[in-house]
């Protein structure tokens, strides 16, 4: 199956993929009024079959399952939220761990987030 993860962020969004049991970074995208569009688009390109996104506490987390909420209207695809606690410090850690340079960290790191987030979700599923 094939499933999105989603790292929402008011300004950057970040999205992994998996189609197996392994969640990889896909691409990091500006939130602005096409991103809703761009997303749908990924989602028909990858044949995306379900959607796990990220959520906090507070304010930010509201806004994304908000935003979880429009996905599924837009696709009718399922929705499930997975706790995305420290998944950014988690993934800028992994980057450092294997050698990436600042540049790259800044660039990515919503993506691996999303896919640390997705992979959690996996993990849960497979228990």
């Amino acid at each position: 199956m094939r499933i999105l993860g989603v790292d929402f962020g008011i300004v950057k969004i970040g999205l992994a993929i998996t189609d197996n049991s392994l969640a990889q970074p896909l691409v990091v995208i500006k939130n602005h009024r096409e991103t809703l569009s761009k997303i749908i688009q990924i989602i028909e390109q990858e044949g995306i079959e379900e959607i796990v996104i990220g959520v906090s506490e507070g304010k930010i987390g509201q806004k994304a399952q908000e935003y979880g909420q429009r996905l599924k209207e837009a696709t009718g695809l399922e929705v499930f939220f997975q706790d995305e606690t420290l998944t950014t410090k988690e993934a800028i850690a992994k980057m450092i761990e294997v050698g990436k340079k600042k540049k790259y960290r800044q660039e990515k790191e919503d993506a691996f987030a999303a896919a640390i987030i997705l992979q959690a979700y996996l993990d849960k599923q497979n228990v």
